[in-house]
């Protein structure tokens, strides 16, 4: 599975910073999300995506949908 959130972010214009700020979540924690480095938690994935105004499933790509 291939995490999506550095793509949804530029999207939106966001620093990683601006991220960290919005959603209460490290700016370390998010670029280890974003380089694949750590797998996020669903309570991190969900502010995430509210903050980013998409769908948790649109920050993962998966081979089946």
């Amino acid at each position: 599975m291939k995490i999506l959130i550095w793509k949804a972010r530029k999207e939106k214009n966001l620093t990683l910073k601006q991220l960290e700020v919005l959603t209460g979540i490290s700016k370390t924690t998010l670029n280890y999300i974003e380089n694949g480095e750590r797998s996020p938690k669903l309570e991190q994935l969900e502010k995430i995506a509210i903050v980013l105004n998409v769908r948790m499933t649109d920050l993962f790509e998966l081979e089946y949908r």
